[in-house]
């Protein structure tokens, strides 16, 4: 079967979250997390006081970390309403930062994301990605990614958590994707560690 380079078909990756059944993908790759993800997360991590969500959307998790007292900025390639975020393409954007990065990317660029990420903290800072499960899988992305720069921890939750086409919230909505969040540390590149969120 044919398939887009952005998962638009009906085939086997439309059933792991590629897209939802016959319904084409949002054409920016903008699907929002559940702002509870992020207090899943802090219960396992610990972040700098300055975070940058570089792919913020609507400010799901933005909103929510701000709400634990972090210093949020936030960017994203397309202007979607969330106060005081800057119009800014992460991936050609040359910026340092320094303190920590968390965000959900878009699911064709996670790789270029991650690095780009990791290119853009200094040593002990961290990067967390929100991603499916399956991103542990393919040739090239261990190459390009996982060889030499694997994640410190991946905390894979046990009850899936949804993401939501366009921001659309729909609370009954239940997902057919295993997500996990992915934590890099800037210059820690030993073993991976697997952690479960219950």
């Amino acid at each position: 079967m044919t398939k887009d380079w952005i998962g638009n078909s009906v085939s086997v990756f439309s059933q792991l979250g590629a897209n939802r059944g016959n319904v084409l993908r949002e054409i920016n790759d903008f699907y929002a997390t559940d702002p509870s993800a992020i207090d899943d997360l802090l219960r396992y991590e610990q972040f700098n006081s300055i975070i940058w969500e570089c792919a913020c959307g609507q400010g799901h998790l933005a909103k929510r970390l701000s709400e634990f007292g972090y210093v949020v900025r936030t960017s994203d390639i397309v202007d979607r309403g969330y106060p005081n975020t800057e119009l800014l393409d992460f991936l050609k954007s040359n910026e340092t930062f320094n303190g920590d990065i968390i965000t959900n990317p878009p699911y064709r660029y996670i790789t270029e994301f991650v690095l780009k990420a990791l290119d853009s903290v200094p040593n002990g800072c961290k990067v967390a990605m929100f991603l499916k499960i399956q991103t542990l899988e393919g040739q090239k992305r261990y190459e390009d990614l996982y060889k030499n720069y694997p994640p410190k921890t991946i905390y894979v939750f046990t009850k899936r958590k949804p993401c939501y086409k366009n921001g659309e919230v729909d609370k009954t909505y239940s997902s057919p994707v295993c997500y996990a969040w992915y934590v890099w540390i800037k210059g820690h590149y030993n073993n991976t560690q697997l952690k479960w969120i219950t």
